[in-house]
C-alpha cells in the first residue's frame, strides 16, 4: 500500500504536477492582475473625463438592459418551467429539451438574425409593405430593431434558459403533497402556484437571474451592434482607444474598478 497517499496534507510532498498547476493558476491571473494593478495609479483626471462625459450613459444603460432582461428571463423561465413540469399538453416532452436550445445559439448571432429579418428592408417589412399599399416608413409605424429594447428581447430570449433550467429542477424537487394541500385549504391553482410554489423556487430562480445579469453585463456582441453603450463597450472602447497598454496605465483603472464590481 502506498504509504504516502495517507501523508498529512501540510506534510504533503511537491511534485512536477504541483508546478504544472501553479504555472497553470500563474496564466490565468496575469491578465487579471496587470489590469488590478492600475488601481494604484493615479487617474483622477481620467475618472473626472468620464463622470462628466459617457459613464453616466454606460452606468444607465447597463442597469436598464440587467432590468429588462431580468425581468423577462424571470418571466419566459419561470413560465416555461412551471407549464412543461405541472401541465400535461402535446408535446410536453419535446418542450422540456427544446425550452433548452436557445443556449446553443450565441446572442450576437439571433441579433444579427433578427435584424436581418425586421429591419426596413428585411422579409418582414417588405410582406407588409406590400399587403398595405406603404411606401416609406413614415406610412406606418414598426419597433426599431436596433435599440435598447432590442437587445432586451434578443438577449431575454437567449438567456432565458438559465432560469428555466433551474426553476424547473426546483419545481421537480416540490412535492406534490403541498400543492395539493394547498388546494384542499381553498387555494385556486394560480394562488397555489404564487403563494406555495413560487416562494419554494425563489433560491433556484435567483439563482438564474444572477446567471442571466453576468452574462448581460458580460456581453459585447450583441449590444455593440445594437448600439447600446454598456459598461462592456465602454471597456473596450477605452481599452482600445489606448496607444499602448504600457504606455497609459491610467486607462485602466475604469475597467479594473467595474471588474472589481
Amino acid at each position: 500500500m502506498n504509504r504516502n497517499a495517507f501523508r498529512p496534507l501540510h506534510q504533503a510532498a511537491w511534485t512536477r504536477w504541483t508546478f504544472v498547476v501553479i504555472a497553470i493558476a500563474l496564466l490565468i491571473l496575469t491578465p487579471i492582475l496587470v489590469v488590478l494593478s492600475s488601481v494604484f495609479t493615479d487617474s483622477k483626471a481620467i475618472w473626472e473625463h468620464l463622470l462628466t462625459t459617457v459613464l453616466p450613459n454606460y452606468v444607465i444603460s447597463s442597469v436598464l438592459l440587467m432590468i429588462g432582461v431580468g425581468g423577462c428571463t424571470a418571466v419566459i423561465g419561470v413560465g416555461t418551467a412551471w407549464l412543461v413540469t405541472m401541465c400535461q399538453f402535446p408535446g410536453r416532452r419535446w418542450f422540456e429539451w427544446g425550452l433548452l436550445l436557445p443556449l446553443a445559439a450565441p446572442a450576437y448571432v439571433l441579433a444579427y438574425v433578427y435584424t436581418e429579418m425586421l429591419e426596413f428592408y428585411g422579409p418582414v417589412q417588405s410582406i407588409l409593405r406590400d399587403l398595405f399599399g406603404w411606401t416609406s416608413v413614415t406610412d406606418y409605424w414598426f419597433p426599431a430593431i436596433r435599440s435598447l429594447e432590442g437587445a432586451i428581447a434578443i438577449m431575454s430570449l437567449v438567456l432565458y434558459p438559465y432560469v428555466y433550467l433551474l426553476t424547473r429542477v426546483a419545481f421537480l424537487e416540490q412535492s406534490v403533497c403541498t400543492l395539493e394541500a394547498s388546494r384542499s385549504l381553498g387555494c385556486s391553482p394560480w394562488k397555489s402556484f404564487t403563494r406555495v410554489a413560487l416562494p419554494l423556487a425563489r433560491p433556484a430562480i435567483v439563482a438564474g437571474l444572477a446567471l442571466v445579469g453576468m452574462e448581460t453585463l458580460n456581453d459585447f456582441g450583441t449590444v455593440q451592434y445594437f448600439a447600446v453603450n454598456t459598461f462592456s463597450v465602454g471597456i473596450y472602447r477605452t481599452w482600445f482607444g489606448m496607444v499602448s497598454v504600457w504606455r497609459r496605465p491610467n486607462y485602466q483603472q475604469p475597467s479594473s474598478s467595474l471588474f472589481c464590481c
